[in-house]
């Protein structure tokens, strides 16, 4: 019974009575000492020793069963295969989270915890396995309460600040899902959602230096104010080329959506066009997912902006 080669170490009961095994027997090579078990209900896996991660995520993939795409893999469970740091290898966890849609009647067995959701994420495909993107795997986390030798708070903290550090996700879309799965009123979430903005804007500021460098680009002026000769203040950037005149500003996102903030920087964009400034806008998302793309957007900016007729000049100081 154990020359099954074409199956995996993690089956289900359907496919063993495929291959001619009744569930009398499987269950029977599952008692003790045997050399298969049944870490969930129809699951067996076909070896007597611990499960590995893979077998631990399959066995949970397995169980919950489902059309592709509609069960997807979230949590401390996703966020390992996603490289968020501080989170236990899969084989460590005590709880794989895996979402289904809200209408599916099943229950959490062993160390998953089904979650029903009326908004299922589109998965992310990482190693093979179904993952819900990390803003998602974050706040379905925070809000199970995540794994941590100092409490729940002290590693929800850790889980956000981490998520954004490593540049996992937008601060933005985290609050978004923060506030979907209702812990935004914690008191340990709240206070780091408080400097989110900061982290992503820093980390940001980082990239962009970085794509400048990787892309080759001559070094520009970081992180200053721009005046005009003898006149007022115009407003930031977060790099200017005096020449050819061209600025490049990050669209961070800044909690409360601001508006008259973003007149302001609307006025600053607007002016500095009329001054003859070439004006990039570089989103947060972009420098985190393409930034030799960025890098390009720069390159073509510094050119075009060299064929042109010069600027009115600027008067550059550090903000």
């Amino acid at each position: 019974m154990s020359d099954l080669p074409d199956l995996g170490p993690v089956v289900t009961a359907r496919e063993l009575r495929a291959r001619g095994v009744p569930a009398a027997v499987a269950h029977r090579r599952c008692r003790p000492g045997g050399p298969w078990q049944m870490p969930l209900p129809g699951v067996f896996l076909l070896h007597p020793g611990p499960p590995t991660g893979e077998e631990t995520l399959r066995a949970a993939l397995a169980y919950a069963g489902g059309r592709p795409g509609e069960v997807v893999l979230s949590g401390l469970a996703a966020l390992g295969l996603h490289g968020v740091a501080s989170v236990p290898v899969p084989a460590a966890l005590e709880r794989v989270d895996v979402l289904v849609p809200r209408t599916r009647r099943l229950r959490s067995a062993g160390r998953v915890r089904i979650v029903r959701t009326a908004v299922l994420p589109r998965p992310v495909r990482v190693a093979g396995f179904p993952l819900a993107p990390v803003a998602r795997a974050v706040a379905d986390a925070v809000a199970a309460g995540a794994e941590g030798t100092d409490g729940a708070d002290g590693a929800d903290a850790r889980l956000l600040r981490d998520a954004v550090r490593g540049g996992h996700c937008d601060p933005r879309a985290l609050v978004g899902e923060l506030a979907r799965a209702g812990v935004l009123h914690r008191p340990a979430v709240a206070d780091v959602v408080r400097t989110l903005p900061a982290e992503g804007r820093h980390l940001a500021e980082e990239r962009l230096f970085d794509a400048v460098r990787r892309g080759g680009l001559p070094d520009p002026c970081w992180n200053v104010g721009l005046w005009l000769p003898g006149g007022p203040y115009l407003g930031a950037v977060d790099a200017y080329w005096p020449r050819p005149a061209v600025a490049a500003r990050i669209d961070a996102w800044r909690p409360g959506g601001d508006p008259e903030r973003a007149a302001r920087e609307r006025r600053l964009h607007q002016t500095l066009v009329g001054l003859g400034v070439e004006v990039v806008r570089l989103t947060t998302r972009g420098l985190r997912e393409a930034p030799a793309r960025q890098a390009g957007v720069l390159a073509d900016a510094l050119r075009s902006a060299a064929e042109r007729p010069g600027a009115t000049p600027l008067v550059v100081l550090p903000r």
